[in-house]
């Protein structure tokens, strides 16, 4: 029986436009686009020219200080543009769909018979290993190194996530054969972060359940519980939604399909849908978006982490939802934060719609608006009470401004991501970017420490 731990800190944002458990119809990507950005701690060396054809799963750009780690085409056809910016910096490589679906032949591994360096081989090949993270720094896994443990988490309490349990249905086999192999690569365990009542079983791992608001989702608050990460340390980390593509793939399938939900308030029927990393947000989004005179905001991923990408974004690697929501930009509002506030989203419930269980019960429709503007200070204990981690939370951000490298080891920089701050930054009154401060000192920090 797996264990139980209880959150009590933390937020659940209701929003309306929650997607329905069923699918909805996606049309075809005509390009995808390869962002080097999606991956922290990676620098491109593109592996292929303009005009050249390509397989799904043929090799786009590797990593130039590990060539090992490859990035592969999800769709067959023509290498349209490499997109660069300033510096020659490799903003996207951009390959247009022939919709032939041609594939590499790709080696089915059975994980209960191969040895690590087999599995490790197999998944570099395959494109699959960015999946694959690791704690300290939030990066794409170092394959030189070993973990002491790897951790799987198999939720996502984000608002509007999809629910794991109804994308993995039919797809079980593919899970367990990807655990499988992750477990081939440390020599400690695979935890497997669960929702209470989940029911999830699975062998050659440790699966642990989690009951309480997000971000009780998060990996790295699932390792804060678990076993935290000490200096000199290091785990590897990865999301039970990539688990199944590993597990594809390691079955001979050059497949990169993934499962999102399409939602917020501005999707006429927000539901799930299968997409390819890298496809338009049109594509997705093609006449499931309301029609309106005020502006909206397409985000790839959640409204607390996501992408404001616009129309013209894509879905990124990791994305797990793509979300629309009022934009607000040019919304005014009568008489402000002076009325009562009957239908005013609140943390700290100062308007009437906190009363009588209201804030909790209801859908809020929320655009993008700050409502309030930077200030230098930080109100004290604003950001605990959304935190369920065993770290100060203000202490490390003002560590990480200040550069202090011993204040930020002993207040617990190698256990966090930038996602982790995420509620932070929303209940913040002062609106400090925590997300935007946490990574590039995660960023200095490695550089330092490497």
């Amino acid at each position: 029986m797996a264990s139980l731990i209880k959150l009590n800190k933390g937020l659940d944002i209701n929003l309306a436009g929650d997607a329905e458990q069923k699918y909805v119809s996606t049309k075809a990507a005509d390009k995808v686009t390869l962002v080097p950005d999606d991956f922290s701690g990676i620098t491109p060396k593109i592996a292929v020219k303009a005009g050249e054809a390509v397989k799904a799963g043929d090799v786009i750009f590797t990593d130039k200080l590990h060539p090992e780690i490859k990035f592969v085409s999800p769709v067959s056809g023509t290498l349209e543009e490499v997109v660069r910016g300033e510096r020659r910096k490799v903003l996207g490589i951009v390959i247009a769909n022939d919709g032939k679906g041609t594939s590499v032949e790709l080696p089915a591994v059975n994980p209960a018979s191969a040895k690590a360096d087999e599995i490790k081989s197999a998944l570099l090949n395959a494109g699959v290993w960015p999946f694959i993270k690791q704690r300290p720094y939030c990066v794409v896994a170092n394959p030189d190194c070993e973990p002491r443990d790897i951790f799987v988490t198999a939720m996502d309490t984000a608002p509007l996530a999809p629910d794991f349990s109804f994308v993995v249905k039919g797809q079980e086999e593919d899970l367990q054969r990807g655990i499988s192999a992750l477990a081939k690569l440390t020599a400690g365990k695979v935890y497997v972060g669960a929702k209470a009542g989940s029911g999830l079983q699975l062998k050659d791992a440790e699966v642990v359940e989690f009951a309480g608001p997000h971000p009780a989702g998060n990996v790295g608050v699932q390792i804060n519980h678990i076993k935290p990460v000490n200096k000199g340390e290091v785990v590897w980390t990865v999301s039970a939604f990539d688990v199944i593509v590993i597990g594809r793939v390691l079955a001979g399938k050059a497949d990169f399909t993934r499962t999102i939900t399409v939602a917020g308030s501005e999707i006429v029927t927000p539901g799930y849908a299968k997409v390819l990393p890298g496809q338009s947000l049109e594509s997705v989004l093609n006449g499931k978006v309301k029609q309106t005179e005020y502006e909206q905001r397409w985000i790839a991923g959640n409204v607390l982490t996501g992408q404001n990408a616009g129309k013209q974004g894509v879905v990124g690697f990791y994305d797990n939802t793509v979300t629309v929501i009022p934009d607000g930009g040019t919304t005014d509002e009568l008489f402000g934060w002076i009325t009562p506030g009957l239908n005013r989203y609140s943390v700290s419930h100062t308007g009437l719609s906190g009363l009588f269980g209201l804030f909790k019960s209801k859908k809020w429709t929320l655009d993008a608006r700050l409502k309030g503007g930077p200030r230098a200070l930080i109100v004290s204990g604003e950001w605990e009470k959304v935190f369920p981690m065993d770290i100060y939370p203000e202490h490390l951000y003002k560590a990480v401004l200040a550069y202090d490298i011993d204040k930020m080891e002993a207040l617990g920089i190698y256990e966090v991501a930038p996602e982790d701050f995420a509620l932070c930054e929303f209940v913040c009154t002062s609106k400090t970017p925590v997300q935007q401060v946490i990574a590039d000192g995660l960023v200095k920090l490695r550089k330092e420490m490497e």
